[in-house]
């Protein structure tokens, strides 16, 4: 089979401020059509810039060489002219986020539109004919009501499928899907999958799919390539790969799966946190005077317990509620029903009494770098608390800081960096120092490893469990990773559109679920 593209030698840095970093170093692989080739890798291993690098979208600061061949074109130091035709004409991408992908000021229609008369011309009825088309392909339901939706009207499994039919707009040869599935829940993600898969076959495509995920490489992967420190470290046939790894390296990412389980409940141990038919209902309000026309029923008569050094895991599609349900219970939103906090009333504490109390309840939120200030320096994020709650007042706040620091597997000498100069990993970390820091009696972890990579998801799992043993933390778990939450989870509630449709021990809901529901969800987890 003659590969559609064949990338040989590639190599490219970045020259800045006097500076050289060696990004990718001689990759070679090939691509033909009607087949998925995986670039696999940990973060900064150079998979992106592979990718980008096919059609030249790395900007001035990268210096590139070796050889990318489209359809017999070279792509390398091609002139403006061939560029523009090749991109998103006859390349396309699709990109992990894409929010940030979609222009949040213009309608899903204008931006079809817009991909469509740039690259083939086409403009009026003829476009939107085609647009309707799109839409209904990948399974976008009504796609006549969507048209004037705006990107933050769609979840997030509709923007996705909004970016793939940007993608195939123009009926490209080649599609790169960058990171296209980690931010999405477990059956969106299958969903997405098999759409990408059907589209490959009916379109006869070749796919470039770049993850970190091995468990979605196995799905849907004809061959992988493993990438670490810009280099091809191990390729071949996905089921030889996963059958008989060559590479060390490999190895460790095949073994990168959160495993095992957190240390069982004292008996005895005291209840934390509890709910009792807590409700959370946002009203929709219509008309010139806002009458009240109806409710969004966000959480529906949810009871829950927590105790100290027990984790409850809670899983759900999207909108299900469960971030709703963690807010409701720390009183950042308003709700109704019983919410007890060590044994006390939580609805009699006044402004006051709660805010002397926050100290005890804190949150890990999913994207630590959007929770990190970026004007402050470790350091500042850590302490902050320290000042606004008055924890050990007479003692230095540099050396907590540190205690901290080296509690949650990261050095002193860093604290006076700014987050930007740390890793994903290492920004989660200095998110979970900062809550640690106060000594909470409960944690909320929202998604607190969805966007890390596989390897390092086992190492925050393994610094949670070492945190819940030595302090005997109440977890709340957050996720839409069933594999992370049966690593970390002693109990857990199944959520659907605010109802707790199933609850129980971790081992039993996976091993035996009682709802269709919950069945799903284990299965598009695969």
């Amino acid at each position: 089979m003659t590969p559609i593209l064949q990338v040989e030698n590639l190599s490219v840095s970045f020259h800045q401020d006097g500076t050289t970093t060696q990004a990718v170093r001689d990759v070679s692989f090939s691509l033909s059509r009607g087949e998925t080739v995986a670039l696999v890798g940990e973060s900064g291993s150079g998979k992106s810039v592979t990718a980008l690098s096919v059609v030249s979208l790395l900007g001035d600061a990268a210096r590139v060489s070796g050889s990318v061949i489209y359809e017999n074109q070279q792509m390398i130091g091609a002139d403006a002219k061939l560029l523009r035709k090749v991109r998103g004409n006859d390349i396309s991408f699709i990109f992990q986020e894409p929010m940030t992908s979609l222009n949040p000021l213009h309608t899903i229609e204008k931006q079809l539109l817009e991909s469509l008369a740039l690259h083939q011309g086409i403009a009026g009825e003829k476009a939107r004919t085609r647009i309707l088309d799109l839409l209904h392909r990948v399974g976008i339901r009504d796609p006549e009501e969507r048209l004037d939706a705006y990107p933050h009207q769609l979840s997030g499994g509709q923007r996705q499928r909004v970016m793939i039919a940007m993608a195939l707009a123009n009926k490209p040869d080649v599609l790169i899907a960058d990171e296209p599935t980690t931010a999405l829940d477990v059956t969106i993600q299958a969903q997405i999958l098999e759409l990408l898969a059907e589209l490959k076959e009916q379109e006869n495509l070749g796919l470039l799919f770049i993850t970190h995920d091995l468990g979605i490489v196995r799905r849907i992967a004809d061959r992988v390539c493993v990438m670490k420190d810009g280099q091809i470290v191990e390729s071949g046939p996905t089921a030889d790969l996963f059958a008989s790894p060559q590479h060390p390296y490999t190895r460790k990412l095949l073994a990168a799966e959160p495993a095992g389980h957190p240390d069982a409940v004292n008996k005895n141990a005291p209840e934390i946190v509890r709910a009792d038919n807590l409700k959370v209902w946002f009203p929709i309000q219509r008309g010139f005077l806002k009458r009240t026309v109806g409710h969004v029923k966000a959480v529906n008569n949810a009871s829950i317990s927590v105790r100290a050094g027990e984790t409850l895991g809670i899983v759900g599609e999207s909108g299900s509620g469960k971030t709703t349900l963690a807010l409701a219970l720390m009183r950042l939103i308003a709700s109704e029903g019983g919410i007890t906090f060590a044994g006390q009333d939580v609805r009699k504490w006044s402004t006051r009494q709660l805010r002397r109390r926050r100290g005890e309840m804190q949150i890990v939120f999913q994207d630590p770098f959007g929770s990190l200030s970026p004007r402050m320096t470790c350091e500042q994020v850590i302490a902050e608390g320290l000042t606004i709650h008055k924890v050990d007042p007479h003692r230095n706040r540099r050396d907590l800081v540190a205690e901290a620091m080296v509690e949650t597997g990261l050095e002193p000498a860093m604290m006076h960096r700014y987050p930007h100069e740390f890793s994903g990993g290492q920004r989660q970390r200095i998110a979970i120092a900062r809550a640690m820091v106060l000594r909470p009696r409960l944690l909320v972890l929202d998604e607190p490893t969805s966007a890390l990579d596989m390897t390092v998801q086992v190492q925050i799992v393994e610094l949670l469990r070492n945190l819940q043993r030595k302090y005997q933390l109440a977890y709340l778990f957050i996720s839409h990773d069933l594999r992370v939450v049966r690593a970390m989870s002693h109990k857990m509630v199944v959520m659907k559109q605010g109802d707790i449709v199933e609850s129980g021990s971790a081992d039993d809901l996976f091993d035996n679920p009682q709802t269709e529901y919950t069945t799903s969800l284990i299965a598009a987890a695969g």
